[in-house]
């Protein structure tokens, strides 16, 4: 295999790797953002995009995340890649924080009191054995939730893309700029300095 590993990395290792980046988290955000920033489009699309993403990931359907932040994105006018990225928001690391808000949040707006909380050995099974105790206040929660994430993202997202859009356009301007003196310095063939 050319320009390959010469030992392929263990499924551990992979699972690791997913969990942890080698590079670590702040990289690998850091190279999220620039792949954010760099899309084809304007502010609005590329922000309205990454945050219907966003706002889909505060939602228990995991399974439906890319389609739902797709569906919200081409609503919103949004960027359908810019939505696929977003979608990351949602992660081992923030499922659990965030399906304890919603269900928090669930059960306070339909009226339920204070809970027990959600299980920490919470299974599939469970869920779909007591879908009114746990799924239906996730949902209710999930609605302002989705709501409130889509507008926190949606704003330092179109302020980002804008600010670089801006600075790569005036970069272009001084390049060509520059390229057109060099070419007007030339002498024209046949005459001498």
């Amino acid at each position: 295999m050319i320009l390959g590993r010469r030992q392929r990395k263990s499924l551990a290792r992979r699972a690791r790797d997913l969990m942890w980046p080698r590079a670590g988290v702040r990289r690998s955000a850091k190279y999220i953002a620039y792949r954010v920033v760099r899309l084809p489009g304007t502010p609005y699309s590329i922000a309205a995009g990454f945050a219907a993403g966003a706002a889909v990931s505060f939602t228990p359907l995991i399974g439906l995340h890319f389609l739902l932040g797709a569906l919200l994105a081409v609503v919103t006018g949004g960027n359908l890649i810019a939505s696929a990225i977003g979608t990351a928001v949602g992660n081992p690391w923030t499922f659990p924080l965030i399906w304890s808000l919603i269900y928090n949040i669930g059960r306070a707006l339909l009226g339920m009191g204070e809970g027990a909380g959600v299980s920490p050995d919470l299974t599939l099974s469970e869920i779909a054995n007591q879908p009114m105790e746990l799924l239906t206040p996730m949902l209710v929660g999930a609605v302002p939730t989705a709501l409130a994430a889509w507008t926190v993202f949606f704003f330092p997202v179109y302020l980002g893309v804008r600010r670089y859009q801006a600075i790569r356009q005036a970069r272009r301007h001084r390049l060509a700029g520059q390229r057109r003196r060099r070419t007007d310095l030339r002498p024209i063939e046949g005459e001498h300095g």
